[in-house]
């Protein structure tokens, strides 16, 4: 299989600044080789951090994106290739990584106002369904899994039996580790997405999923790992070869030192295991860059342990530093820059990842075997099946005892060149070795000396032996079945020899075993083996429409857990209140603003469709009759050659240009209905955001009063 060293790309992003921040001083060098980012350290900041004397920092990544960079930019630099990896058979990871509120979820997932916000997850499920559907070449399947792992529990939030309205809710997903020290992450669901739209449903589940599991206490989001993966695997029709590849998209916790004082024991114990998984993640790292390191702490945390591939294994990692570079943050933003310099030491290995189907080899292996026995059945004019019929066994039974009898040293046991009848007669004889005593009587009548061997005796055996082996071998050169039967008749012939000198054996132990056979059981023997079924990847329903979606979002009764019980009319109130003055609503509107517009644009392009659609329909009913009319021409006045025909021509260049006009327009109907669907779905999220802030709110108010 093809591979590819290289070490671990490392972008820089810089977020732009709050109303209120006050700017840090920094400056971006793009220049290649490579662009570098410079931080300085302001004067007042430099006392007591770090070490005093040092005022500037300079970082070096493979591009830095300053405050104004639009996400469009940053897929097409950053996500792009590694999806194109994807799509060739490699694995692929983006990890972003930073402190909260740095922009990492914005990076990764996008944000909730404009379609044109839409982060790397949505824009690569979009560009991995495009360039699938251009390639007719291959047979694609595409499953999606959605993890979010929070103090070291994982927990799926693609499942679609469970409506969360806390994380405890979601089922847990626990690491299991193989033989061959592979990953499975066992109670993860995999879900098939046929499509972009099906995709982008399922993104939307877990990330309203994971909004909902937030208790007011705990805003999750910046506290645990999310990690999207897209597994793609693809073959040609015909070939037993399966590609498998899996892209996974990571959104870290924030990477910020909790500050350890005045925090309750739930925050204690949450910011312990986030430093601690970031930590790990440290820990691998810096072991990975030290050149003779062996062992690498990957089993410490279960992060580490997901993306052990994607840290200097069989992948295309790369991972976005996010900076926030207001006066406060920027010794966080420094540290963000320290851990990117030992990320991008790290060197990987991308393999493409081939195997072959096991299925598939055996429908070709029966294909060949049908085939092999048609032939043998053409060569020797008999249609072979696998077992022998009874009447054979008999005929073979009758031919062994023949044989055993027969006093002549020269006589042969031929049975033709069968390897079944070969086989059962090995077998058979040597059953008649293994036990004498029974078969003693009939075949043995003849008298037989009774002595031992002799050494002498033995020897010569052993001579007789050698002597037909080195006979055998001359033989092998010839035809295989001649050497199959001569093998058989010099071992028999041996067999024979050994059971004539064993008859006084043989007899003794007869009355022996006639004693014994009385009291002996017959043990059977079952095999027990549980088959563990291994469920297949359950099947997310595809939600077909938008609309139908958000209606099947979990619809929790968020305000009712805070109240128990119905929402009293004073809360409802006070809900209506809440949402006049809260900053969402305003989002809110804008969006239904927004979608109104798409609507009629939509509705517009709708009814321009049908437009040309008519038209190219009345354009091919002119052709048609123009063809009759020909037609008919040409019956009445046989004499004239029918020529080429200019009006035809004509209409049919008209149809051309109707069909170009109608592939733009439906193209662009198109792009507006994946918005529309975006902009529904953004609108259920920020609506269910400001139902939970209301709730923090209300519950908040509820207990000053109590």
């Amino acid at each position: 299989a093809a591979m590819v060293k290289e070490t671990i790309r490392v972008y820089a992003r810089v977020k732009p600044l709050g109303r209120r921040q006050q700017a840090g001083s920094y400056s971006v060098d793009n220049e290649e080789p490579l662009p570098s980012l410079e931080i300085t350290v302001p004067r007042d900041l430099a006392d007591g951090f770090i070490n005093n004397k040092r005022e500037s920092y300079k970082f070096k990544f493979q591009k830095i994106f300053d405050q104004e960079a639009k996400q469009d930019v940053i897929f097409d630099s950053i996500a792009k290739p590694v999806a194109e990896c994807v799509l060739a058979g490699y694995n692929g990871t983006i990890f972003a990584y930073g402190q909260t509120g740095s922009g990492k979820t914005f990076t990764i997932t996008g944000g909730a106002e404009r379609y044109s916000d839409r982060g790397i997850i949505p824009r690569t499920l979009s560009y991995i369904f495009d360039q699938l559907q251009k390639d007719s070449s291959k047979v694609y399947t595409t499953h999606v899994s959605y993890l979010e792992i929070y103090n070291e529990c994982g927990y799926d939030l693609l499942d679609p039996r469970h409506e969360a309205s806390r994380m405890e809710d979601l089922p847990k997903v626990t690491i299991m580790e193989d033989s061959d020290q592979n990953i499975h992450l066992k109670n993860l669901s995999l879900q098939q997405a046929t499509n972009e739209e099906e995709a982008l449903n399922l993104l939307f589940l877990g990330d309203t999923n994971r909004m909902i599991a937030e208790t007011p206490m705990n805003q999750a989001s910046s506290r645990s790992h999310c990690i999207f993966t897209i597994h793609i695997s693809s073959k040609e029709p015909g070939s037993a070869t399966i590609r498998r590849s899996k892209l996974h998209l990571v959104d870290l916790a924030g990477s910020e030192r909790v500050a350890k004082t005045g925090i309750g024991g739930h925050l204690l114990t949450e910011a312990k295991y986030i430093n601690l998984s970031l930590h790990y993640l440290e820990q691998v790292i810096i072991a990975l860059a030290e050149k003779n390191r062996s062992h690498i702490p990957y089993r410490n945390s279960m992060m580490t342990s997901v993306l052990r591939d994607s840290l200097g294994g069989n992948c295309m990692t790369t991972m976005i530093s996010t900076l926030a570079m207001d006066k406060r943050n920027i010794d966080e933003s420094i540290s963000t820059c320290r851990f990117a310099q030992r990320v991008a030491l790290i060197k990987n290995e991308a393999v493409l990842n081939e195997e072959i189907d096991p299925r598939l080899m055996i429908v070709q292996l029966k294909k060949e075997i049908q085939d092999l026995k048609d032939e043998l059945a053409l060569v020797t004019g008999k249609q072979r099946t696998s077992e022998l019929s009874q009447e054979e066994l008999l005929q073979l039974d009758e031919l062994i005892e023949t044989f055993l009898k027969d006093n002549d040293p020269d006589s042969s046991l031929d049975v033709g060149a069968d390897m079944r009848k070969i086989k059962y007669c090995f077998v058979h004889l040597k059953q008649i070795i293994n036990r004498p005593m029974t078969l003693g009587k009939k075949l043995l009548s003849q008298d037989i000396s009774e002595e031992k061997y002799s050494n002498e005796e033995l020897e010569k055996l052993k001579g007789l032996l050698q002597q037909r082996d080195n006979e055998i071998s001359l033989w092998t050169n010839n035809d295989d079945c001649c050497l199959k039967k001569i093998s058989l008749i010099y071992l028999t012939d041996i067999l024979v020899t050994m059971l004539k000198k064993e008859k006084k054996k043989a007899q003794d132990a007869l009355s022996q075993l006639n004693a014994s056979s009385a009291s002996s059981t017959v043990l059977e023997l079952s095999p027990s083996m549980s088959l563990e079924e291994s469920q297949s990847p359950s099947r997310c329903s595809s939600l077909k429409e938008a609309k139908d979606f958000s209606s099947s979002l979990p619809r929790l009764p968020l305000l009712s857990r805070a109240t128990g019980g119905k929402m009293s009319l004073g809360c409802q109130e006070a809900f209506e209140v809440f949402k006049r003055d809260h900053a969402d609503s305003i989002t809110i509107e804008d969006n239904k603003q927004l979608l109104k517009q798409r609507f009629d644009e939509a509705k517009c392009l709708g009814e321009k469709l049908n437009e040309v659609r008519n038209k190219i329909n009345h354009l091919k009913g002119k052709i048609i009759q123009r063809q009759i009319q020909r037609a008919a021409l040409a019956v009445s006045n046989p004499s004239e050659e029918l020529t080429f025909d200019p009006v035809e021509e004509n209409l049919r260049m008209q149809i051309e240009e109707e069909k170009k006009s109608y592939k733009t327009v439906y193209s662009h109907f198109k792009g507006l209905k994946v918005e529309i669907e975006h902009l529904q779905l953004l609108m259920e999220k920020v609506k269910i955001k400001l139902q939970k802030d209301f709730e923090v709110w209300w519950s908040e108010k509820a207990k000053k009063l109590q």
